[in-house]
């Protein structure tokens, strides 16, 4: 019989490692675009989350 409790774990433990690298990835690459020389002509926005509220 399959022991479904550990498969999910399992699972839920590999959820978690690739969510730490997309975390990482999305750091270095603010980290490197924060860094840089500004662009001509390129703005940030900051976009407000209308669903939330701010405390």
């Amino acid at each position: 019989m399959l022991d479904y409790r550990k498969m999910y774990f399992q699972l839920a433990a590999k959820v978690a490692d690739a969510m730490d690298i997309l975390l990482k990835a999305q750091q270095e690459g603010e980290s490197e675009f924060m860094n840089e020389e500004p662009v001509p002509g390129l703005k940030v926005l900051v976009i407000k989350d209308e669903d939330h509220d701010t405390e």
